[in-house]
């Protein structure tokens, strides 16, 4: 046994174990702390609280009769402010907005905002630069239900200076003016939200989720929304019930999610859970997430903010988590006209979702919208209706259903076309799936240009147990089920050592491909 620590904070160390199943070990680990016993954890990324700044720790795991220890320092610590000390009642009924966000302002660099046990009502608290902020065990930060409460961030600002445009707000892939999220962090950076707590946005209490896509005074909220920021860690804790997308990080780059658990009610609209959105080096790693939408969503914009403030989204590391529910456990897309470039997703377990890997985009999202590098090993699906889709026809927008949108007649190439390349899948088990095991639907005009699934073996629902669904949103796309390989418009496509049980079929149902290798293809 071994383990590597992937994060070390002032009062939490958070560790990874060293194991070949995904998200958690295939045995009890019993984790020490100085020689006396911490907790018995099933997951392999443990967060460790409670700990005194700029102290060395010998943490000891153990399972199985195997033994590994390590000495780690915790960070230096300039001072802990109680927000208690500042007015805050945590009494679940009084407002506690002035006084968390004077904890704050009032913080010095290297120092920790503490939230003991409570319930805080709040409305938005806007973080700054180089501080902690501990959210501890039987506390509670929960959103006030009340719109009047939250400050509008406008999408688009006029500047005096040689700028253009400012931008705060974003919806779904737009600058939109969208209401201040419960935790709102923008130009910040070095910033640690930890602890054994929760953020609770209390969207079920108010009418977030009524009439969700209508624009009323402002787009909802998100919960965690990060702007511009970098080196943001959040560790250790639950994140539940957002109004609209739960953890939301925009333009910002080196974001460490670690041991989360997000949770929001499986009929809740555009609950996301995480949607990095042109940003650079995210890991999301040990958490989670049970959700009403995608529980994982790569974004990029849509065309006017690739045009205007192009950033691609790029090396996305998604490691040892569980992700349930949902309409897709890992998704490219469908706002990504910025492109996005290496994603690595491994030893995850995909529970109940719609769909597995889940690529979408659609003509209009431009020459920029280059998603490529995609890579998925060591995956357990289990539930999951469609494990792998990869959709260009994918249908959303006002325009989505246009013939321009969908027309399967080869058009031009131009700068309104996307591209998809190197998407690989390899060692990856699925059962009990539905709908289709592989569904893949390019542009005539812009193929899929190479789609690789190695080692992989999936079995099939018995036929009286599946329900027929379309694979992907497009228009005129039949209904499957059981369907094994549903291809098209794909340059180069690549199978090896693939097993698929129970399907309907005896072949790959395959359209214009031009090069195609298989080795190893059975279905039984």
């Amino acid at each position: 046994m071994n383990f590597n620590v992937i994060d070390t904070a002032c009062r939490s160390i958070c560790i990874e174990l060293e194991c070949d199943s995904p998200y958690e070990p295939d045995a009890e680990v019993l984790i020490s702390l100085n020689g006396e016993k911490y907790g018995a954890y099933k997951k392999s990324v443990i967060t460790i609280n409670d700990l005194e700044p700029d102290t060395e720790y010998e943490i000891k795991a153990e399972s199985c009769d195997k033994v590994a220890s390590r000495n780690i320092r915790t960070c230096r610590e300039s001072v802990l402010l109680d927000v208690k000390d500042f007015g805050a009642l945590g009494d679940g009924r009084t407002n506690d907005t002035s006084f968390l966000q004077a904890a704050v302002c009032a913080c010095p660099k290297e120092g920790t905002v503490y939230i003991g046990k409570g319930t805080y009502l709040s409305g938005p608290l806007f973080l700054k630069s180089d501080i902690n902020l501990w959210i501890d065990k039987d506390a509670v930060l929960l959103g006030i239900t009340d719109r009047k409460a939250y400050p509008v961030l406008q999408g688009m600002t006029g500047t005096t200076d040689e700028r253009d445009e400012y931008n705060l707000g974003s919806w779904e892939g737009n600058p939109l003016s969208c209401f201040a999220s419960l935790i709102t962090g923008i130009d910040i950076q070095n910033v640690r939200i930890f602890g054994d707590g929760v953020i609770d946005g209390n969207a079920q209490n108010g009418d977030w989720w009524v009439n969700p896509k209508e624009k009323r005074g402002a787009f909802r909220p998100r919960l965690i929304f990060l702007n511009r920021c970098k080196n943001i860690t959040l560790q250790g804790v639950t994140v539940q019930n957002s109004p609209s997308w739960t953890i939301h990080p925009y333009y910002s780059d080196d974001i460490n999610i670690l041991g989360l658990t997000i949770r929001n009610p499986d009929n809740s609209p555009n609950t996301d859970g995480i949607d990095p959105e042109s940003c650079c080096n995210v890991n999301i790693i040990g958490t989670d997430i049970s959700v009403g939408d995608d529980c994982i969503a790569i974004k990029s914009g849509k065309y006017y903010m690739a045009l205007r403030h192009y950033k691609k989204t790029e090396n996305i590391n998604i490691r040892n988590c569980r992700l349930n529910r949902g309409h897709g456990s890992v998704t490219v897309g469908s706002e990504c006209a910025g492109g996005v470039d290496k994603v690595a997703v491994s030893k995850c377990i995909f529970d109940s979702t719609d769909r597995g890997l889940r690529i979408k985009t659609r003509r209009g999202r431009g020459k920029r919208s280059i998603l490529e590098n995609i890579v998925f090993t060591d995956i357990l699906m289990r539930d999951v209706k469609m494990p792998f889709t990869v959709n260009m026809f994918y249908f959303c927008d006002p325009d989505g259903h246009s013939e321009y949108c969908q027309t399967r007649k080869k058009l031009e190439v131009n700068d309104m076309t996307p591209v998809i390349r190197n998407i690989c899948a390899r060692n990856i088990n699925c059962t009990d799936a539905e709908v289709s095991f592989i569904t893949v639907y390019g542009l005539p005009e812009s193929k899929v240009e190479e789609v690789r699934i190695e080692n992989v073996n999936v079995s099939f629902k018995d036929k009286s147990l599946r329900n027929a669904a379309a694979p992907v949103m497009m228009d005129d796309i039949e209904e499957m089920s059981g369907k094994g390989i549903y291809v098209r418009n794909v340059q180069k496509l690549i199978i090896k050592d693939v097993l698929i049980s129970n399907s309907d079929d005896e072949s790959i149902d395959e359209d214009n491909i031009d090069e195609k290798l298989v080795e190893h293809l059975e279905f039984k």
